[in-house]
């Protein structure tokens, strides 16, 4: 294997909580609420599903219906679908709909999992191509930049760039191109089995891990460092790692 093709949300970095996410919009719309009215607009917002990155909607309204399965193809579309759910949950200003939506692309919102930078930069040392290709509807380069982790990426694949969603095989292509690299030799990492799975159809290997909260999957990504032949020792989410 040459190259690991890596997902953004729920494999190399964790949104924050929906409560984290609504506070800081909150605090920086100046706007009081009392801990239960937070609660209860936090408790509905993740209900909603309005929280990109965070868990699925447990329904979709009408208004938002028509245009969830395409939402990654643009930044529009993306804004559209999720301030679409945001709005069906009462705020003391309409304009926190917005805010949370803006909220949600900042570097802050973002923890990267224990183990991304170890490995990472252990693919680097060793000379193996990374790529993230994502579904998304706006520039996660910044967020890597913030976390130090951008001189660890070769290249970044987003959907809303090319209008096209995993797994649709051409968004894999143009991604395994871009590290000049046959699928054959690729492994994907992501967390979504359809989505991220569909790099199999090109012949890439796959390997899966669980979207959980970054404190509860603290090693997840190490075994890709076995898949691509990099031996490197088991670290704590402290320091790099170093080949042997």
């Amino acid at each position: 294997m040459t190259a690991v093709l890596f997902d953004f949300s729920g494999t190399l970095f964790r949104v924050e909580s929906t409560e984290a996410w609504l506070r800081g919009a909150l605090t920086e719309a100046q706007i009081e609420l009392d801990e239960a009215d937070l609660t209860e607009a936090a408790l509905a917002l993740e209900t909603m599903g309005a929280l990109p990155g965070g868990v699925n909607p447990s329904w979709l309204p009408e208004n938002v219906a028509s245009v969830w399965g395409v939402r990654d193809k643009s930044a529009e579309l993306h804004r559209a679908a999720y301030t679409g759910l945001s709005r069906h949950v009462p705020l003391p200003d309409d304009r926190l709909h917005d805010m949370l939506y803006d909220r949600h692309m900042t570097p802050a919102a973002w923890t990267p999992y224990p183990d991304t930078a170890d490995v990472l930069q252990a693919l680097r040392e060793r000379g193996i191509g990374v790529g993230v290709i994502s579904n998304v509807g706006w520039d996660i380069r910044p967020v890597f930049r913030e976390h130090g982790l951008d001189p660890y990426v070769d290249a970044y694949v987003l959907s809303y760039e090319h209008g096209i969603q995993k797994p649709d095989p051409r968004l894999f292509t143009l991604a395994c191109a871009a590290l000049d690299a046959a699928p054959e030799q690729v492994v994907m990492v992501g967390d979504d089995r359809r989505a991220d799975g569909g790099a199999a159809t090109l012949g890439c290997a796959v390997h899966f891990v669980d979207h959980l909260p970054a404190a509860q999957r603290p090693d997840a990504l190490r075994p890709v460092l076995d898949l691509v032949g990099v031996v490197a020792p088991r670290g704590n989410g402290s320091g790099p790692l170093r080949n042997q």
